[in-house]
């Protein structure tokens, strides 16, 4: 993966910002900030994915979910339609954030606008690095962060979940989601949802 000093610096920057983060998520009994342990897995996961990915691409999987405390889902209707608002705002969120970070890292304007392009998720299904995007991160959901959800969930809505997060992803994105190391009752809701 391309390795550049402005890259790692902007990493820097991203993982200053996102260590802000008041939330907290304990991973093999360590406390993270919640969204720089998130960043760091976006990171990996894409190298994992994609090991030549491009610069941009990079770029915008660390920062994908940047300062994302700062607009809580509460302050929006507890509802499909709040939570669609929500999303949507977050996007444009992330883009600005972003965008000052990269500015003063010294990243041309050409660069920041296709880091912008990816983080809005725009022509997703056509665009192939807005593809392979949505694939780390649902690969990401689903390695990290499935099996809380499902814990908390009734299996209906589970299955639910999993089913609209499948349709987002690729061909290569079902294989290598097949391929994570899940737990055995997970593999099972993974495969009922599929075949449903």
């Amino acid at each position: 993966m391309i390795n550049s000093v402005k890259l790692q610096k902007a990493f820097k920057l991203f993982d200053a910002a996102n260590a802000q983060d008041p939330n907290t998520e304990v991973f093999q009994e360590k406390a993270y900030p919640k969204e720089l342990l998130y960043a760091v897995r976006m990171t990996e996961q894409l190298s994992a994915f994609l090991p030549d990915a491009s610069e941009a691409l990079q770029l915008t999987a660390r920062c994908q979910h940047i300062c994302r405390w700062e607009i809580p889902r509460e302050s929006y209707d507890m509802n499909r339609e709040g939570y669609l608002r929500w999303r949507q705002e977050l996007k444009k969120f992330h883009a600005h954030k972003a965008e000052g970070i990269l500015k003063e890292v010294g990243y041309s304007e050409e660069l920041i606008e296709r880091v912008k392009f990816l983080l809005e998720k725009k022509q997703l299904k056509k665009n192939e690095e807005t593809q392979v995007l949505e694939d780390v991160v649902c690969l990401v959901f689903l390695e990290h962060y499935f099996e809380p959800f499902a814990a908390k969930h009734p299996e209906e809505k589970t299955i639910d979940i999993l089913q609209k997060t499948w349709r987002k992803m690729s061909e290569d994105g079902h294989e290598a989601a097949l391929k994570l190391p899940l737990s055995k009752s997970a593999v099972a809701l993974v495969t009922k949802a599929i075949s449903a």
